[in-house]
């Protein structure tokens, strides 16, 4: 008898246990269902502000690393306008990179006769070779470059590199303002206009 009511006893136990589980309502399900997906709305909104900062991070760089010509358009003025007479604005905004060694607006002052006469359409040629002579192909760097080196200009000039003192010229000309990047190569402030042979 004992056996039967203790049978009984674990029987009703048992059917309580499997109602109080079993019997979540449908109100809570739809509410634990909304948790989850505000608990996953709430992750897709701070993935999503990850990658508009990183966005923006890679907005405010491309800001600041203008192309070569873009620089020289600001600090020179007369290279600028040579790049466009030469029609070489497109090539220098290009993927390159490119190291320029530009010659200051004094520096094409110093040789105004030279420059009014390359700026003549029909010279288009030689004020190319001009420009490409301080044009090397790649990155290079103050650091990059070593006394005695000898650069190999996109004109096929050879231009000897002579540091003295932490000094840097390129040929006959010194760099007065050196590594300012750009986004296709950098850019190296010279005091004189590198001339090749005609």
């Amino acid at each position: 008898m004992k056996k039967v009511i203790f049978m009984l006893a674990f029987a009703v136990v048992l059917s309580v246990g499997i109602t109080v589980t079993g019997c979540e309502s449908p109100s809570q399900k739809v509410d634990n269902a909304q948790t989850k997906v505000d608990e996953a709305q709430t992750k897709l909104n701070d993935a999503q502000t990850k990658v508009n900062d990183a966005q923006t991070k890679v907005d405010e760089t491309r800001a600041k690393m203008v192309n070569i010509v873009a620089i020289a358009s600001k600090n020179a003025k007369t290279l600028a306008t040579a790049v466009t007479a030469a029609g070489l604005v497109e090539t220098l905004e290009g993927t390159g990179p490119f190291t320029v060694f530009a010659p200051t607006d004094s520096a094409f002052k110093a040789i105004q006769k030279d420059v009014d006469n390359l700026l003549k359409p029909a010279n288009k040629p030689q004020l190319t070779k001009v420009l490409t002579c301080h044009v090397v192909s790649g990155k290079l760097m103050a650091t990059d470059l070593k006394d005695g080196q000898e650069l190999t200009t996109v004109e096929g000039t050879k231009l000897k590199v002579t540091i003295k003192n932490g000094n840097i010229m390129i040929g006959k000309a010194h760099v007065i303002a050196a590594d300012m990047d750009a986004s296709n190569g950098v850019i190296h402030v010279v005091d004189k206009v590198l001339m090749p042979k005609m």
